[in-house]
């Protein structure tokens, strides 16, 4: 184990940016329009999330957004101009004309989306655009196969502007593959932030229990077992802390097993003497409601397995909503929680797990100065400022390419 990670808790050491921020653009942009290709909702994924939450912020800002989703035939996207069907070069084609007839083109890219050998067809939708485009990476894989190596070279070759959302997937990006660093930028994933004037069920850092929250799409990997066998190390507490794992499995994942993983972390509670304390909770909240649960709690908690999880949605909306998080030592938590947001544990650890929590137990001023921290990182993080960066980026791209943004 590195010797950063030997302790059971540790703080996170801050991270080198190695890729260019970009800035306020001066210039103004009349109404323009952005193509964005992704899946979009109701497809639960995180991909789908994340593209209908900065359509929304551009269309905020005045651009108009033309919407073309990668079709699912199991959850098809709703409200959107037009589809592609993967494995039809004529729908490929097709998908890069009706972006071509924007000003600007915005794909988000994740292995798994697009069709293909590793979604290569994405290739060459990329090379028929006659626009500049936006390329948003939403994984860099630290081990990729020979394939997917160059597939994600080609991606970033065939961009005008490629987007990654931590630093650590622009260091990955620019140290493990040959990609120009010249149009690599930096922008964070967006959060919605809770509505301060409607407080949340119930204090969430005062008097009374911690309560833990994990919320996701359940499955293998998550971590949330570790967890469980932490609670178990910390039944001496009073009052007992209690945690909230909330979110159904995913719909992939229930198509291969059922509910498997998840009965396994409730035997595991039961088994363990903590099933009281842990409540296995599967409602649907639209966005408001979750962040206000969110914001209910007293800190979250990223048990992931996963070394490699370069950009994580829920630990942005986490530190949007103002709570400190324990996590494990996946790049963007170390990155994010640099500050003092929260706590870093090792993997698969978890006597480190129930030493953070209790460090919050026996600490309530940590617990209040990590929110604070938190609080401190939300604005950057919304969706309209995280909107205003995606419009300054189209603004500097139709700059280059007409000489002028009128």
């Amino acid at each position: 184990m590195p010797a950063h990670l030997s302790s059971p808790v540790v703080s996170a050491a801050p991270a080198a940016p190695a890729v260019a921020f970009p800035g306020p653009t001066q210039s103004v942009l009349r109404r323009r329009s952005v193509g964005m290709l992704s899946t979009f909702p109701p497809r639960l994924c995180g991909l789908a999330t994340f593209a209908g939450a900065l359509s929304d912020a551009l269309e905020r800002s005045a651009l108009t957004v033309v919407r073309v989703a990668v079709d699912d035939v199991r959850t098809p996207a709703i409200g959107v101009d037009a589809r592609l069907m993967n494995g039809r070069r004529s729908s490929v084609l097709g998908a890069a004309e009706v972006l071509s007839d924007c000003d600007v083109a915005i794909v988000q890219h994740e292995f798994g989306i697009f069709g293909g050998r590793d979604g290569d067809e994405v290739i060459e939708l990329l090379d028929a655009l006659t626009i500049p485009s936006i390329v948003v990476l939403h994984s860099v894989p630290a081990a990729p196969t020979d394939h997917q190596r160059r597939v994600l070279e080609a991606v970033c070759d065939a961009a005008s502007q490629v987007v990654v959302m931590t630093f650590a997937a622009g260091d990955r990006l620019l140290s493990s593959y040959d990609v120009d660093p010249t149009p690599v930028v930096m922008v964070p994933h967006g959060a919605t932030l809770p509505d301060r004037s409607d407080p949340p069920p119930h204090p969430s850092l005062g008097t009374g229990p911690l309560h833990l929250l994990t919320w996701g799409l359940l499955g293998r990997g998550k971590g949330i077992e570790h967890v469980v066998t932490a609670l178990a190390e910390l039944r001496d507490v009073r009052p007992r802390v209690r945690y909230t794992v909330a979110g159904a499995t995913h719909p992939n994942v229930f198509a291969s097993e059922g509910n498997r993983y998840r009965d396994s972390l409730m035997r595991r509670s039961w088994a363990l003497g903590v099933a009281g304390s842990v409540d296995f909770d599967d409602r649907y909240r639209d966005v408001p409601a979750l962040m206000r649960f969110v914001a209910s709690c007293s800190a979250v908690v990223l048990p992931y397995d996963s070394r490699d999880q370069a950009t994580s949605g829920v630990l942005v909306d986490a530190i949007a909503a103002g709570r400190p998080v324990v996590a494990t030592a996946f790049p963007h938590a170390i990155e994010m929680l640099s500050d003092g947001a929260g706590i870093v544990v090792p993997h698969r650890d978890p006597a480190a797990l129930a030493a953070a929590v209790r460090s919050l137990v026996d600490d309530p001023a940590l617990l209040h100065e990590m929110s604070s921290r938190a609080q401190a990182l939300a604005p950057d993080l919304s969706w309209d400022a995280v909107g205003a960066r995606y419009v300054d980026l189209c603004a500097g791209l139709l700059s280059t390419a007409v000489g002028t943004v009128s």
